[in-house]
C-alpha cells in the first residue's frame, strides 16, 4: 500500500476496531489497523496509548464514514476526514 491513508475510527478496544476493519473489508474497503498498545495479556488504556485506529485510502474515506455512521452504535469515534469538522 502505497497510497495516503487516512484515519476514519479510532476506539479503546480491540474488539470495536476489529469489527468496523470486518466490516469494511467485507464491503471490498481495504483497510488497516493501527494501534500504540503495547502487547499485554491486560490491555489498558493511558492518556490514547491503548486505541486503535481504522486506516483507510483517502479515496476511501467518504465510502468508509458511510458505513460506519449507518452501523449499530457502538464504541468508538468516527474522524471526519482531514479538512472537515465533526
Amino acid at each position: 500500500m502505497n497510497e495516503k491513508l487516512v484515519e476514519v475510527f479510532r476506539t479503546r478496544g480491540e474488539g470495536p476496531a476489529q469489527i468496523i476493519k470486518g466490516m469494511l473489508e467485507s464491503n471490498g474497503i481495504p483497510c488497516l489497523l493501527k494501534s500504540n498498545a503495547a502487547p499485554s495479556v491486560f490491555p489498558f488504556t493511558v492518556d490514547g496509548m491503548g486505541e486503535y485506529m481504522i486506516m483507510v485510502r483517502s479515496e476511501d474515506a467518504a465510502d468508509s464514514l458511510r458505513l460506519i455512521e449507518s452501523r449499530d452504535e457502538g464504541p468508538g469515534d468516527v474522524v471526519p476526514p482531514e479538512g472537515e469538522s465533526g
